[in-house]
């Protein structure tokens, strides 16, 4: 690992960072006249495979440097990066440099970091804008977090029907930006139900200090752009809570059959089960359209540091109503995110938010739901860009 490998061959489209590619001038325009890919010559930083991934001829040191014969090393590094690609994020992110998160909010990129392990309730709550915390039963901080049993505080969030529909911490961004990152972590109960509404990120036009209403409105293009990332049960198909979907408003979703404009959900056919009773790190990126006339917005979901979920132009979707639509192989490419029509919206919060009904067991045709409804959230950092689990000190 960190070894740095020197390589001649062809580069073919490869999903790699730009930071791993130093490439001098190509050579062979015959190749290119033939429609084939030019010959490069580079090397490859830090390639982050082991070296036993690459099965080669021939190695000759030269330095610090090895040579490796060129038809073996193009190949092997192929099949390398295809391999490391599958499934994976090749970003360490803003994580890896900070051990345990610590010092991690002094980053320029980072908009936002909670870990629930400073003051008391009180405290943490005057750190947010805005707070729904009835009667002071709904948000708890208590022992725990992801690692072990004994890993410092978390915090509990507990909605109990009759009484209360959850909580909510809500932040106004200290700055307002094009492309948002926010990662947290997540444990629902053993014996979880169906929830309403989760975890939420966008942007309102003009910024404020208190999450704003609109359910069943399709918002202004210069108005307002909310992302959430919840579990959907999608009407009991899948056993509670759910399964990660992204539930979004803005101003070209589809309308509904009741002729309202309800959330679009939208997720993979095979999408990912929440699992149950035990910590899950959850990174949602939102990217919005770099013009109004661009349809290049973007949304992605990892979990574990896996990319699991990344919508965006031509991605094969399959058909698109006011329910919202899924992405399959055999769909049709999707037109893209034109998430805004004024440059001015730009993404400016983050809503941690439990709201739980009983219409959403209704929704999943449950009889008789719990009447209480519990889960648990940590290490909640906001950044501009990928973030990544957090490392283990």
């Amino acid at each position: 690992m960190g070894l740095r490998y020197a390589f001649v061959g062809a580069i073919h489209e490869l999903p790699v960072p730009a930071r791993w590619l130093s490439l001098s001038k190509p050579r062979g325009k015959r190749q290119e006249a033939r429609g084939e890919s030019p010959v490069v010559v580079g090397a490859i930083h830090e390639l982050p495979v082991p070296p036993r991934w690459l099965s080669l001829s021939k190695r000759v040191p030269v330095g610090p440097v090895w040579w490796y014969d060129l038809r073996m090393a193009t190949h092997a590094l192929v099949f390398a990066l295809m391999a490391l690609a599958v499934g994976q994020t090749p970003e360490a992110g803003i994580a890896a440099r900070y051990p345990g998160d610590r010092g991690i909010a002094r980053d320029a990129r980072v908009l936002l970091h909670e870990d629930f392990e400073s003051g008391s309730m009180a405290d943490v709550t005057r750190r947010w804008t805005a707070v729904s915390n009835e009667g002071g039963r709904a948000l708890e901080l208590v022992s725990g977090g992801p690692g072990s049993a004994s890993a410092g505080r978390c915090l509990r969030a507990t909605a109990t029907l009759g009484s209360n529909t959850g909580g909510h911490l809500y932040k106004r961004l200290p700055r307002e930006v094009d492309t948002l990152y926010a990662r947290f972590y997540v444990r629902f109960a053993a014996d979880a139900p169906y929830i309403h509404h989760f975890v939420h990120i966008g942007g309102y036009r003009p910024a404020t200090d208190w999450p704003q209403g609109g359910a069943g409105e399709r918002p202004a293009g210069d108005e307002r752009i909310t992302v959430g990332i919840e579990p959907h049960g999608v009407g009991g198909a899948y056993p509670a809570p759910g399964v990660w979907t992204f539930y979004a408003y803005w101003h070209e979703m589809k309308i509904s059959a009741d002729g309202k404009y309800w959330g679009n959900a939208m997720r993979p056919a095979r999408p990912a089960l929440v699992p149950k009773d035990r910590w899950q790190c959850v990174e949602v990126m939102l990217k919005l359209n770099s013009s109004p006339d661009a349809a290049d917005g973007e949304l992605a979901l990892w979990l574990d540091g896996k990319q699991a979920y990344h919508i965006r132009k031509g991605t094969p979707i399959g058909p698109w109503t006011g329910l919202g639509f899924d992405t399959r192989p055999d769909g049709k490419p999707f037109d893209g995110f034109r998430w805004r029509t004024s440059s001015d919206l730009k993404l400016n919060f983050f809503w941690l938010l439990h709201y739980v009904t009983e219409s959403a067991a209704q929704q999943n045709n449950v009889a008789n739901p719990a009447r209480v409804n519990r889960v648990w959230f940590d290490d909640i950092v906001v950044a501009t860009e990928y973030i990544g689990p957090r490392r283990t000190p």
